[in-house]
């Protein structure tokens, strides 16, 4: 098969004789208990989980819903670790909970490789990534990167209050993740509406979710069948030419990876950096010492990955099994919540605090494992070079208005509109 002969034909069609997968009940609505009946989608949730977490790690650190179709969610560092390294008894072929379940013929790869693959797919499918994340590829990018965060901030002279995650932090990633990809700087809008119905959308109807992911990889396929026409140096180009086992890869893997590079690539770091920018416009002691000592950011930049890391991570359980006093059963799901584990206080000191110059900090914000983020070095250059040139460009700040912060519901959590007073 060609490459070209690869991308003729939609490749979801060509899928069509696949297993369905399990859809099941949309339950929403308040939570009544959030030890039996958890929603990583409801407002207080999405508000602030945090002391949620912290009361079920003292009264019930693995809890338990029935939403979803039933899933678990533990608290404690120590069960988030070991089941993030546990590839035996928990498979990665779906990491966002939802009220669909893949069928089980869709691993090893699954549908986004290598985050949703299990071994030992995975270990091949992320070995084709790694040179575009390195240190060397990422530092090659920091120049592009630091000039469009001073045209973005070039843009909002003269204002008194903008909003820091869509007039800034939003923006960063999306074009970053552009760069690399070879697509239209000018679809980053699109980008946007991509992340959240991948992201936020799971409690939608089963007909309007396919509707709307499909509208993502109608998108992909543009965009691959373009760069089959007009190769150039960019990402998607090498995961067109890019063998695996001695042949090209499937239509499906190429297309998922990118989809896993578009949404994974760009909402956890503008969540980063959003949050990392409404911590201090509240803290204005912080603001204040990294102003004056800006050689303490990279420092402060991973307490505000620990505290406030962006990602939840799903699991399928593979077989039922028994799991530190707790019956889970075959399909059920497991968030993984890194943010629960970077506020357990028998792993960290002061756990639930912001100490900009903690010297020990060996957070997961990024994950544990196999899966643990490939684009760490990226997503910390991003965020290095976004506080460094707004804190040049504005020394003092503020929140405007408090109450009008929102924060993205689902498992990838930062700032959605953050009004600062910058004038």
């Amino acid at each position: 098969m060609s490459v070209d002969d690869r991308f003729t034909q939609d490749f979801r069609e060509a899928r069509g004789d696949q297993p369905f997968g399990t859809r099941n009940e949309i339950i929403t609505g308040p939570v009544e208990d959030w030890a039996t009946d958890f929603s990583h989608l409801e407002p207080e949730w999405a508000a602030d989980p945090y002391p949620i977490q912290d009361e079920l790690r003292q009264r019930c650190p693995i809890a338990h819903t029935e939403r979803f179709g039933g899933g678990w969610l533990p608290t404690r560092y120590e069960d988030v670790a070991a089941i993030a390294y546990d590839t035996e008894r928990f498979s990665s072929r779906s990491i966002i909970m939802s009220n669909f379940r893949p069928p089980r013929e869709l691993a090893p790869m699954g549908g986004s490789p290598p985050i949703s693959s299990d071994p030992p797919f995975h270990h091949d499918a992320r070995k084709l990534l790694l040179p575009a994340f390195t240190k060397t590829a990422v530092a090659k990018r920091e120049a592009a990167t630091r000039a469009f965060c001073h045209a973005l901030i070039d843009e909002l002279e003269g204002q008194d209050v903008v909003d820091a995650a869509r007039d800034y932090a939003q923006h960063i990633p999306v074009r970053v993740i552009a760069d690399m990809l070879g697509f239209p700087p000018e679809d980053g809008p699109r980008f946007r509406e991509f992340i959240e119905n991948a992201l936020e959308g799971v409690n939608l109807p089963p007909e309007e979710r396919i509707a709307r992911m499909g509208l993502l990889f109608d998108y992909l396929l543009v965009q691959i069948r373009d760069h089959v026409d007009h190769p150039r140096d960019d990402l998607t180009t090498y995961l067109i030419n890019a063998e695996l086992y001695g042949q090209k890869l499937d239509p499906s893997h190429v297309a998922g990876t990118m989809a896993l590079l578009l949404i994974a690539g760009i909402d956890t770091t503008w969540s980063a950096i959003g949050a990392s920018l409404w911590h201090l416009a509240k803290t204005p002691a912080d603001l204040e010492r990294l102003v004056a000592e800006p050689g303490l950011l990279p420092t402060a930049m991973e307490e505000f990955l620990r505290v406030y890391a962006p990602v939840t991570m799903a699991r399928l359980v593979k077989e039922d099994v028994r799991w530190n006093g707790v019956d889970m059963k075959a399909d059920d799901w497991v968030l993984l919540s890194f943010p629960a584990a970077n506020r357990d206080p028998a792993q960290f000191d002061r756990a639930d605090e912001v100490v900009i110059d903690r010297e020990v900090n060996r957070h997961v914000a990024f994950g544990l494992g196999i899966h643990r983020c490939v684009g760490s070095h990226l997503a910390r250059m991003e965020l290095r070079v976004a506080l460094e040139v707004w804190l040049e460009r504005f020394p003092v700040f503020g929140l405007a208005d408090p109450a009008a912060v929102t924060w993205a519901p689902g498992q990838v959590r930062g700032p959605r509109t953050l009004p600062l007073r910058i004038g």
